[in-house]
């Protein structure tokens, strides 16, 4: 399919940039149906120092093609899955049919171990995409600035790259997959919370990620939710979510006294049902390490006996995501250097927390 000859004419050689987040689901999703449509909804919030940073330079070809390199370096694997991912495009970005893209990409946190790297690699990848369309469609030239519009097309367009990606598009607390407590809420993209309805004692939540495992897992997150079709505790594993989304948004809205302990016995339940579901899938398989156990029973045992806010949950990986309010940072950093960095490889750990989502990189 070629472009028409007056929008082909408009093309022009250029470059786009976006920083992309990464994002820790507190309330998981596990088990999809066809185009990326969550079993369950999904509640999670966006990090800050964890992102992809994407580049991407286009310009005129006689036929579409793509390059692209991870680090500097040529990824052939990254490299399929974005040009498959692309190929799905053609139909609502006909210049692709006609356009060169030099993509380039930087992480600044380890990719394929459970840290959601996909989320913030196909977030920033979409953001990019649907920055070059504005720029060269005519119909776009005036609404080029990113607007509410843009921000759903891109949270549904990074939807079909990694379903978790929808949600990076937005920072602060996001839910994805239709609940009938959410507005607005859509299976086919996500909708950020409104930050003002956040009670305070959760809106400088902190999350350090403790690496156990920097390698890549033997087991991928599609495979994984492949799994949940015919599961045996299926349904209720998507029942349950559902029922969480609810219970866990009116704990960070409401706040309280005993908020932040609601709060953990939901999120580290959450992280333990996802788990439990991957150990009951045929065939059966695990993602945690003999450390990962090891710091979960540390952070119990640490909180119980200190009272310290310090609640734990896991992505689908060995490493480790410690949550935690502000307040309580002093003594959370003594945990992880005092107790958990023998479990740790290298004793290395990533410090974040809620961030403000996506932004443009400067070229």
């Amino acid at each position: 399919m070629s472009l028409p000859e007056s929008a082909s004419k408009i093309i022009s050689d250029g470059e786009v940039g976006w920083e992309c987040p990464s994002n820790i689901a507190l309330i998981k999703y596990w088990g999809k149906y066809p185009g990326q449509i969550p079993a369950n909804p999904s509640l999670s919030f966006t990090l800050s120092s964890c992102v992809t940073q994407t580049r991407i330079a286009y310009e005129n070809a006689d036929h579409g093609g793509m390059d692209f390199l991870f680090d500097g370096e040529p990824k052939p694997e990254f490299a399929h899955k974005i040009q498959t991912y692309l190929d799905t495009l053609r139909p609502e970005f006909p210049w692709l049919n006609q356009t060169h893209l030099r993509i380039a990409s930087h992480n600044t946190f380890p990719h394929s171990s459970g840290i959601a790297s996909s989320a913030s690699a196909m977030g920033a990848l979409a953001l990019c995409l649907l920055s070059i369309d504005r720029a060269i469609r005519p119909q776009n030239l005036i609404n080029s600035l990113p607007d509410a519009a843009f921000w759903g097309q891109a949270s549904d367009l990074a939807r079909r790259g990694s379903g978790s990606a929808c949600r990076s598009v937005y920072g602060g607390f996001t839910v994805w997959g239709a609940h009938p407590d959410i507005p607005g809420s859509d299976d086919r993209r996500a909708v950020p919370l409104d930050m003002k309805t956040i009670h305070p004692s959760f809106r400088d939540i902190q999350d350090a990620v403790l690496l156990v495992d920097r390698g890549t897992k033997f087991v991928s997150s599609t495979i994984g939710h492949s799994l949940m079709d015919g599961h045996p505790y299926a349904s209720a594993r998507f029942r349950q979510g559902g029922e969480r989304v609810a219970l866990l948004w009116k704990i960070i809205k409401n706040g309280g006294e005993n908020a932040w302990q609601a709060f953990g016995n939901i999120v580290e339940s959450e992280a333990l049902t996802l788990h439990a579901m991957m150990l009951a899938s045929t065939p059966s398989f695990l993602l945690m390490k003999p450390a990962t156990v090891a710091i979960i029973e540390e952070i119990r045992r640490f909180r119980n006996q200190s009272g310290v806010p310090v609640f734990f949950t896991l992505d689908a990986g060995a490493n480790v995501h410690l949550l935690f309010p502000e307040s309580a940072s002093v003594q959370a950093m003594e945990l992880i250097d005092q107790q958990l960095t023998p479990y740790l490889n290298e004793g290395s750990y990533l410090c974040d927390r809620l961030g403000d989502g996506p932004s443009p990189l400067t070229l």
